[in-house]
């Protein structure tokens, strides 16, 4: 799960225009059962575990495209960041709401 997070929170960042706060936040999804790098089976085209938020149309046409869709089990990784904004020379801290975690700065 890890690389497919760090790849929505940045996509949530840089694509979306969300904040470091907002991109944590945001619903994830959790794709498993295909081909893995360690040489297991390929179950099919998968299973995509979906968070609530996600607009049901999202949830159709991945369905439509063969994937099973799963309501989310909560194994969605852990978020804490901090970012640099060199437009306001400020930084930006966020801890998702997912697990108990904390930003700070000094």
């Amino acid at each position: 799960m890890q690389p497919q997070a760090h790849i929505q929170v940045l996509t949530n960042i840089i694509d979306f225009g969300m904040n470091v706060q907002d991109a944590g936040d945001a619903a994830r999804w959790r794709h498993y059962g295909n081909a893995e790098p360690t040489g297991e089976r390929s179950q099919g085209i998968g299973t995509v575990e979906m968070e609530a938020g996600f607009d049901p149309a999202v949830k159709a046409e991945l369905a439509r495209r063969g994937y099973k869709i799963a309501p989310g089990t909560g194994n969605f990784g852990g978020y804490e960041a901090i970012l640099f904004d060199p437009r306001q020379h400020v930084y930006w801290g966020a801890t998702e709401m997912r697990k108990d975690g904390e930003v700070a700065g000094y």
